[in-house]
């Protein structure tokens, strides 16, 4: 295991061409024979030569210390502006976040917006998933989750960050548009427009409308809110969406009602692994992030 302060010395007295400057110009204080002794023994764990002398004070690098040098060089010149970046909290790096459709339109935005106020140097990573993929969490394929999570592992943190709102959608059309609080019960004999089976939110909408004592006889689906709006809007049948703006879902096409009874709301959070390597773009993120 090659020693970090030995290849700094490395790096200092390539660049310098000499044990006395780069003594010199090192970050902190350092006596030239020290700097001479970590290169000697970092050349005694490699078993090269990375030096030739070629004057009284002026070393160059050989070929094997040459390819070695251009390997430490982006690290050691780095270094000192990745630190103050650190201390200052203007980092940059990486992010990927995991977003159920309907939350990467209208709660991510505002959200990377205020992140890149603060934070121009991170780049944000979002990929639209149908269902939060936990274990895709637990491999590190995404930082974060933004959805619908009923019952969170333990080995996963969450924050709120928003609610649904449950909202009967139908086109304006249909005979119970003008009503303000239609009953489900009254859409008996409609066809429903449903989530995809298999789906989380399928399931919700099925339980809502067991509760309601409906069956629907004819059903389509959709694997996302925006699809199920796209086919009520065009008349095929009325649905059940949960929504993040308390008005509902909009559309030249649609009519909305809230559904109050049972009052359901669910919660939308950001999840992330709780042994998680301390990453402090994730938390400026999560510094960012809304709040329910």
């Amino acid at each position: 295991m090659i020693q970090l302060h030995r290849l700094e010395g490395f790096f200092w007295v390539a660049r310098m061409e000499g044990y006395a400057r780069a003594a010199r110009a090192f970050p902190y204080p350092i006596t030239q024979p020290a700097v001479h002794q970590q290169v000697k023994k970092l050349e005694g764990e490699l078993e090269v030569v990375l030096f030739e002398r070629v004057g009284k004070d002026r070393m160059a690098l050989t070929p094997a210390g040459r390819h070695l040098y251009e390997f430490v060089r982006p690290f050691f010149e780095q270094l000192p502006g990745v630190l103050r970046s650190l201390q200052q909290h203007e980092y940059g790096g990486e992010i990927s976040i995991h977003s159920a459709p309907m939350f990467l339109r209208h709660l991510l935005p505002p959200w990377i917006k205020r992140l890149h106020k603060r934070h121009a140097g991170i780049r944000i990573n979002v990929a639209e998933t149908v269902a939060p993929d936990i274990e895709g969490l637990r491999r590190g394929d995404a930082d974060l989750i933004i959805d619908f999570i009923p019952s969170p592992p333990d080995d996963v943190a969450v924050m709120e960050i928003g609610t649904l709102l449950p909202f009967i959608v139908m086109p304006k059309s249909h005979r119970l548009a003008r009503k303000s609080h239609p009953s489900l019960a009254a859409f008996s004999g409609d066809t429903f427009i449903s989530y995809s089976p298999g789906m989380l939110p399928h399931d919700l909408q099925m339980q809502a409308l067991a509760r309601h004592g409906v069956r629907p006889e004819r059903k389509l689906s959709a694997s996302s809110a925006e699809g199920i709006l796209g086919l009520v809007e065009s008349g095929l049948g009325y649905s059940l969406i949960p929504w993040l703006d308390t008005k509902g879902p909009r559309g030249k096409g649609l009519a909305v009602a809230p559904l109050t009874s049972p009052r359901m709301q669910f919660p939308v959070v950001a999840a992330w692994r709780k042994d998680a390597p301390e990453n402090p773009i994730l938390d400026a993120a999560l510094e960012t992030a809304p709040r329910a």
